[in-house]
């Protein structure tokens, strides 16, 4: 398979994540919600990035690819991933802790 073919495989896996995600929080799933969001921007980061080239590293850290990205972008785009880093330091923690959370530990604990 080729970068632009499995960029492509990234991106539709991308796409459906964030229909689960919806539908999930939809029915009150919050927890499956989150973890298919995180999966969405995963991939989708991923997706990006192999468009410009970058063969990511084996991570599950959203920042982590955020910032890859940060490091291969074009000045705009730099800027762009900046701002988004800075804005929603937080909100991308809770939904990497979230993705941890339902993939690792058990419910109840």
């Amino acid at each position: 398979m080729s970068s632009r073919d499995e960029a492509q495989h990234l991106a539709k896996r991308s796409s459906e994540f964030m229909m689960t995600a919806k539908m999930q929080f939809e029915q009150g799933l919050y927890g499956l919600a989150a973890f298919s969001l995180e999966q969405a921007l995963q991939l989708y980061l991923k997706h990006k990035l192999l468009l410009l080239g970058v063969k990511f590293p084996w991570t599950h850290s959203v920042r982590r690819l955020l910032e890859l990205l940060t490091e291969a972008a074009n000045e705009r785009c730099r800027a762009t991933v900046s701002y988004v880093m800075e804005r929603y330091l937080m909100e991308l923690s809770v939904l990497e802790d979230a993705y941890i959370t339902s993939r690792y530990v058990a419910e109840g604990v």
